[in-house]
């Protein structure tokens, strides 16, 4: 399941930031008022994915995905012109993404307190 919140996170962020050139920098009610929308969407999307995945991964998944795709939308659907550097910049997002998750422990479940009584060394029979 938190994968799912965390693709309604990465889509509806792909979707506010497409929208976001319509807004006239939030000078048009129903464009900015859409772009917000699915901002809040994608926010609340990637806090419930945070409750069981690591926030490291979770946030590199949500920015880095979405940065590597919003660069392939505006490139197919926004006339932005597509260049060697934007290539090799989205494959060495991709790459760290990919490191990220082999790395950070994406499949562990984590809670609130993970790891705090160690940082702070309290021991345990005062916990």
């Amino acid at each position: 399941m938190p994968y799912l919140f965390l693709t309604l996170a990465i889509g509806a962020e792909l979707l506010a930031t497409s929208l976001l050139k319509t807004t006239e920098g939030f000078t048009r009610l129903l464009p900015t008022l859409g772009c917000l929308t699915l901002y809040a969407v994608s926010f609340f999307g990637l806090a419930q994915a945070v409750k069981v995945i690591p926030v490291g991964v979770a946030y590199a998944m949500w920015s880095g995905l979405g940065t590597a795709a919003i660069v392939a939308i505006g490139v197919a659907f926004l006339g932005e012109p597509l260049s060697l550097v934007k290539v090799v910049g989205v494959a060495l997002i991709i790459a760290g993404v990919v490191i990220i998750n082999l790395g950070g422990g994406a499949h562990e479940a984590v809670g609130p307190m993970t790891g705090v009584i160690d940082i702070i060394d309290i021991p345990e029979h005062e916990v």
